[in-house]
Formats: structure tokens, sequence, C-alpha cells
């Protein structure tokens, strides 16, 4: 009767140990999920205000069509990948990031742009979008680091596995296009 006991005692043990991995991993993925989704809106915001930006340079500039239509096209790139991967997201948004630098660029050339309240209320706007969207792909790659972690190591990587908890990728930028536009 102990030895039944005993058993018994294991067993709840093992399913509680279980039910507390599958949980934590459950728990990570939606974490996951809404660091995401987070990440998502201050791309979107980001994508909404490059035409403001286009048509406001656009007015000060009109002969540097080339770069307003890279940019231009660098943001419909970037929308277009918002249903990929964050790998595939990551390299539309550098791509993004690079030609929004040779906009900014631009403003040194032309001073009346720099001067312009529209341009500097743009600006500002951006910076503070990208700054929004480095804290939410910090915290996004720090979910992504502990629920890899979680998945990979002894005992939990036996229950991930088992129950279909696959590693995700990072959003990660390339070191160009870490600095601000």
């Amino acid at each position: 009767m102990a030895a039944l006991v005993v058993v018994l005692a294991i067993v709840v043990a093992l399913v509680l140990w279980a039910v507390g991995i599958y949980n934590g991993l459950v728990t990570l993925r939606n974490r996951g999920d809404g660091a995401w989704a987070d990440i998502d809106v201050q791309l979107r915001r980001r994508h909404d205000l490059v035409p403001n930006l286009v048509e406001t340079v656009k007015g000060y500039a009109a002969h540097e069509r080339g770069t307003l239509e890279d940019v231009v096209k660098a943001r419909q790139q970037a929308v277009s990948a918002s249903a990929g991967t964050p790998e595939e997201r990551a390299r539309a948004e550098n791509q993004l990031s690079g030609m929004l630098r040779s906009l900014f660029a631009l403003s040194e050339r032309y001073p009346q742009l720099r001067a312009s309240d529209n341009f500097l209320g743009l600006q500002t706007s951006l910076q503070q979008i990208e700054e929004a969207l480095q804290n939410a792909r910090r915290y996004y790659n720090a979910v992504v680091r502990d629920f890899n972690t979680k998945t990979d190591v002894f005992p939990g990587s036996l229950l991930a596995a088992q129950f279909g908890f696959t590693k995700r990728q990072y959003f990660e930028i390339e070191a160009e296009a870490r600095a601000v536009p």
C-alpha cells in the first residue's frame, strides 16, 4: 500500500512538473505574440509617416525624384513584408531605414527644408517612433530569448518538442540600420 502511495505521489509530481513547463512555454509564446504586435504597431506608424515625409520633401526638392521614388518603393516593400517572418520584415525595414537616411540627407542640401516646421515635426515624430520601435524590439527579443532557452534546455526541450513548440526568430537589424534616420 505504501508503495502505491509513493508511485502515485511520483506520478502526481511528474504531471505537475509537466503542466508547469507547458504553462511556462505557453506564457512565453503569448508574451512573444504580444511583443510582436507592439513591434507591428510601431512599424505601421512608421509606414504611415513616410508618405507625409515624402510629400514635404517633394515640395522643397522636387528634382530629387530618384531618392523620393526609392523611399516610396522601400516603404511599399516594408508594408508588403508585414505578413512575413521577423527576418523578412527586418530585411525590408533595414532597407526602408537606409532610404529614410538618404531622404534626411537631402535636408543638408536644402536649408529651407531644414527650416520647415512641417519637416521638423515629421522628423521629430519619426525619431519618437524609432525609439518606441527600439524598445518594442528589445522586449520582443528578450521574450524570444527566454522562450528559445526554455525550449532548448532539458527537460523543457522534451515537452516543447512533444507539444510542437518551435524556436522563434529574433527581430534583428543590420549594424548600419541601427542609427536613427
